[in-house]
């Protein structure tokens, strides 16, 4: 289903590329940059995937606009402002950023809902119910009031459910730890006694080191394993809480409106394009380094929380999109319309990929 589901929006967005090359809106050498426009990431300099991801992107709009339009990318260690994406894009700092949308949910907790939730959709699914169910109209809705665009920045799959210092047997170890964990996930661990922070990606190794806290999520294979942090949490947890983890590429709005028509669907094209290049390199790092886990990192103790803990999740997670809904209208409009996508698009997930694997899986 991936591949499929892939392919075909790759060919969509190639062969709308082909469309504005036949009809001769890149110019056939490189201009002087007529546009001129500033990126701020929430990630640090050189940060791999994710920044190179943001790198793809520019590199595209300069070559398909043959140099009309060049693209700055500033890290976080410049902006200083990991979490400030939305705010600096808002306001015009910056006429893009790339973060996740969940790291402002204090500012607007309907953003939330388009990078990931707890037992949602997986990453071919949530794609789905971006372009074709109804996703792109509804988060458009959210970030109108921002004056922002929202593009799906690229996912990084299914994420791992943590880093921690000691094993998780029951409910009552989760009493009092101190976890780095954002969006709803944190929501729903509070709930159950957690003691829940987030961290710029740039000082999570710092903090567990020091023991700032006890736990922490990151991303998975792909991208944790460089960080570190087996050295200090050795037991590595299954995820729940981030099934299909999607990125944002915010775009000033008056500042995209101002844009030529043909700029505007190649800057569109290379988000589209970075975001799926993201999400295939994503799932490759992530079997590249889970394949060497045993032999690389013998130390690693892999685990699944309990049927209890994962029961107690879901029904935190439960009561609290249940307020959500009933408080916020937006939310639950959101919410709703994923929950609605995922009922119908589910039943096929379960009868083509997950019978396959289950099939295979018992050999």
């Amino acid at each position: 289903m991936k591949g499929r589901l892939g392919s075909q929006r790759l060919f969509i967005a190639l062969f709308t590329l082909a469309a504005v090359l036949a009809a001769g809106l890149v110019a056939p050498a490189f201009a002087a940059p007529t546009y001129r426009w500033k990126l701020a990431q929430t990630w640090g300099s050189g940060f791999p995937i994710f920044g190179d991801a943001v790198i793809k992107m520019a590199d595209m709009v300069k070559e398909m606009s043959n140099g009309e339009m060049e693209i700055r990318i500033d890290s976080a260690n410049k902006h200083k402002s990991a979490f400030g994406i939305l705010d600096m894009v808002k306001m015009g700092q910056y006429e893009m950023g790339h973060s996740a949308s969940y790291y402002w949910k204090g500012k607007d907790p309907n953003a939330l809902l388009f990078t990931t939730m707890p037992f949602g959709m997986i990453a071919p699914e949530q794609y789905a119910w971006f372009y074709y169910g109804g996703g792109m109209e509804l988060m458009k809705k959210v970030y109108d009031q921002h004056g922002v665009y929202s593009f799906p920045g690229g996912n990084t799959g299914n994420q791992m459910g943590g880093w921690f210092r000691k094993e998780i047997n029951t409910l009552d170890d989760l009493k009092g730890l101190k976890m780095r964990i954002p969006g709803f996930a944190g929501e729903v661990l509070s709930k159950l006694g957690v003691v829940v922070t987030n961290i710029a990606p740039g000082e999570l190794y710092t903090a567990l080191d020091r023991g700032t806290i006890d736990a922490l999520e990151w991303v998975g294979p792909s991208l944790d394993m460089n960080m570190g942090f087996q050295k200090i949490a050795p037991y590595y947890y299954t995820g729940w809480h981030e099934p299909a983890t999607e990125l944002q590429f915010l775009v000033n709005q008056k500042k995209f409106d101002a844009l030529p028509p043909h700029l505007q669907k190649i800057l569109t094209v290379a988000m589209e394009l970075a975001a799926y290049d993201m999400y295939a390199r994503s799932y490759h790092e992530s079997a590249v380094n889970w394949a060497s886990i045993e032999k690389d990192y013998p130390n690693v103790k892999v685990r699944t929380f309990p049927k209890e803990i994962i029961a107690a999740m879901k029904q935190a997670n439960k009561e609290l999109v249940e307020e959500s809904c009933a408080s916020n209208a937006i939310f639950k409009e959101v919410h709703d319309s994923q929950a609605a996508y995922m009922k119908k698009v589910r039943k096929w997930t379960e009868i083509s990929d997950y019978a396959y694997l289950k099939d295979n899986l018992e050999d």
